[in-house]
């Protein structure tokens, strides 16, 4: 193990994150010294979890170094990890990512990984996590970057095809699935196995199995139960968009209902089925997000004031990667990394989800095979429009986004060709500062669109002020 690992923590104004990280690693005995570096644009949050981090040093009397700095490359300076979890345009941009669709009657309940949040999102989130990478290149280039900025696939792809860095994408959801799926079957998480393979916040439990059999009899038998629908005190009570899915395409999905329903074309056309599902509409999301910031700064001020701060090890990858890589101790882990022939029916091209080896020389990525063919053409759904949002980051081309929102499944199981090109435009406008340059795009002079006369002199003159 090197003598002092460096890890840079990049977006540590997230208080919950960040000490959720920095404690994982220091519930390891290896690294008591370790070496943290925390950074953030926001100097108040920066600040505070800065605070919170230095006392869960002090009380458990560790010897753990600690930078905090506002200066990026400082921070990534000889590092040998970099985490990222990052926002870019903060609430303010992410706003514009929901209520713009909302206009158009496209509600969304997350917006952070597919659907025209999800788009907008990965063109600010990935184009900045690029920029970290290439300080990376300059500053560790053997440091592998660790990102947990969504949307997952869209920034791990760009990441991949613009830069040269060590990377590997991390999200909970597999894991967190699993302890539910193991839930609704009754069942102790300990005796589950499974595998799950696609992409993020779709991957599937192509297995599920429980002391050598199949689970999945067991569990649909458990969801076929009325009370899943009607009773509240059911545990798949708020989770019928994968209830239904399951039902529907055999497989469980990794990801929850609020996510899962803006990846496919079923279940957001109206207010009704976001009732009948019970799934977030953008308001909703909105007002949850800032309960979420009122129970950080509770949480900031009611940590600061504890005796002591314990060191607790959660579930989340990033400690354990670090651990399995500096002590040279195989474990095992779902990450997204470029598919590469992993998934044998997903294009090669594709940011996948499945099992990760990781050990003393780094991470192995695991081969699946083939998904169920109706699986991957849903992850496939997916993909086409993720494809087109790495391009238009490639390229600089505004005609991909709006094409890459045309082939999004929730926005055009609900808006016309000329309403969806209306709306994007109306966001790479309101959006323009917090997005990469993007070339504006254009019509030949013939264009016309035969199946709708009545607004094509609108839309002419529409884009002709563009």
């Amino acid at each position: 193990m090197a003598d002092q690992v460096k890890v840079a923590i990049i977006g540590a104004g997230s208080i919950a994150f960040s000490l959720t990280i920095t404690a994982d690693l220091l519930t390891y005995s290896e690294f008591n010294d370790v070496n943290l570096s925390l950074m953030d644009i926001d100097q108040e949050r920066l600040a505070s979890t800065a605070r919170l981090v230095e006392k869960a040093i002090a009380d458990n009397r560790l010897h753990a170094k600690l930078d905090v700095t506002t200066d990026r490359k400082k921070a990534i300076r000889d590092a040998d990890y970099v985490i990222t979890s990052i926002r870019s345009g903060g609430m303010v941009a992410y706003r514009l990512d929901l209520e713009i669709p909302a206009k158009y009657g496209i509600e969304q309940g997350v917006g952070d990984t597919l659907g025209p949040g999800g788009i907008f999102y990965g063109l600010k989130n990935a184009s900045a996590v690029v920029d970290i990478a290439h300080d990376i290149e300059e500053e560790s280039p053997n440091a592998l970057l660790i990102n947990y900025t969504n949307p997952m696939a869209i920034v791990s792809w760009a990441v991949s095809d613009l830069t040269k860095v060590k990377y590997v994408g991390l999200c909970h959801s597999v894991p967190g699935t699993a302890r539910t799926l193991s839930l609704y079957a009754g069942i102790p998480y300990e005796e589950l196995e499974y595998v799950a393979a696609g992409i993020n916040h779709m991957a599937w439990f192509v297995k599920l199995m429980w002391k050598g059999n199949d689970l999945y009899p067991m569990l649909r038998e458990k969801l076929n139960d009325p009370r899943v629908y009607t009773d509240p005190t059911h545990p798949a009570y708020n989770d019928l968009v994968r209830v239904e899915v399951f039902k529907a395409f055999g497989y469980y999905s990794a990801e929850d209902s609020n996510h899962l329903s803006e990846y496919l074309p079923y279940f957001r056309k109206n207010q009704e089925l976001l009732k009948r599902y019970r799934i977030l509409n953008h308001k909703e999301r909105l007002e949850l997000m800032d309960r979420r910031a009122t129970r950080d700064r509770e949480s900031r001020d009611r940590l600061e004031k504890l005796p002591k701060i314990e060191l607790n090890r959660s579930n989340e990858y990033a400690a354990q990667i670090i651990h399995a890589i500096e002590t040279k101790t195989p474990t095992r882990v779902y990450g997204n990394v470029k598919n590469h022939g992993l998934i044998s029916n997903l294009p090669p091209e594709s940011v996948v989800e499945l099992p990760v080896l990781v050990d003393g020389s780094g991470i192995h990525p695991t081969y699946v095979g083939e998904l169920p063919p109706h699986l991957a053409a849903l992850n496939l759904m997916n993909i086409n429009a993720q494809e087109l949002v790495v391009k238009a980051l490639k390229e600089g081309s505004r005609e991909a986004v709006i094409e890459a929102l045309l082939l999004d499944p929730l926005t055009s199981s609900i808006l016309t060709i000329p309403e969806i090109e209306r709306m994007g435009h109306e966001m790479l406008e309101a959006e323009a500062p917090y997005l990469p340059k993007l070339k504006r795009i254009g019509f030949p002079s013939d264009w016309k669109r035969t199946s709708a006369p009545l607004v094509f002199a609108e839309l002419k003159a529409w884009r002709t002020s563009l």
